[in-house]
């Protein structure tokens, strides 16, 4: 198992500083994980840290309460993807899902990815906040629209992913959409566990801990 490979490199306080991103790039270099995840603004960063390798660039929109305007959304995922990130994670909203206005929540992923071409897209649910038919729901609304993943939590509500969670997702997903789990991630027998599971990506700020222990 290359467990570098499973990894989202993430920093996305609201204290992150031009140094903090740095790090963070020369980080997923020197161990080769699959991606570093930033705020919109630090893609240029990221971009020129890591030019001439195999990281990729993922950047969160809406982020991190998706109450946002669908207009609003697309426009930033596509100022993200034209500053050069290649992956997009989108917080779906939130009180629109709770409300059972599904249609809407469907299109509003659907016009993201329309607007981000073959760009991956994943969808953050929130788990904490929903029950267990909504995240039902949101992943098959997120089939539905074409997205390439979906993704447990922000890891700035009141919980991240579960083993339990992932389950309930993995039964919906199949093999027609991708997942990543988020939120709390920071021992190795854990990200092994989700691995396991079927889970295709770790979104994690403690990835070179995961990868360094013994």
């Amino acid at each position: 198992m290359e467990l570098n490979k499973y990894i989202d490199h993430t920093i996305l306080k609201a204290t992150a500083t031009v140094a903090d991103i740095t790090k963070l790039c020369e980080e997923a270099k020197q161990y080769n994980f699959y991606s570093v995840c930033v705020n919109g603004a630090y893609i240029g960063l990221a971009c020129s840290e890591l030019m001439k390798t195999d990281v990729k660039i993922a950047a969160v929109v809406g982020f991190p309460l998706g109450g946002m305007t669908t207009k609003a959304k697309v426009f930033e995922a596509k100022q993200c993807i034209d500053d050069g990130a290649h992956e997009i994670d989108m917080v779906l909203n939130i009180g629109l899902l709770k409300s059972a206005y599904h249609e809407i929540v469907r299109d509003e992923i659907a016009k993201i990815k329309k607007a981000i071409g073959d760009n991956v897209l994943k969808v953050i649910f929130e788990n904490c906040y929903l029950t267990n038919e909504e995240k039902k729901i949101a992943c098959q609304l997120s089939i539905d629209a074409g997205a390439d993943f979906v993704k447990t939590s922000t890891g700035f509500g009141t919980g991240g992913a579960t083993i339990e969670d992932v389950k309930l997702m993995k039964d919906i997903a199949q093999d027609k959409i991708l997942i990543k789990a988020s939120g709390g991630i920071r021992d190795i027998e854990t990200a092994k566990k989700y691995i396991n599971m079927g889970v295709s990506r770790l979104g994690t700020s403690s990835g070179v801990a995961l990868v360094t222990s013994k």
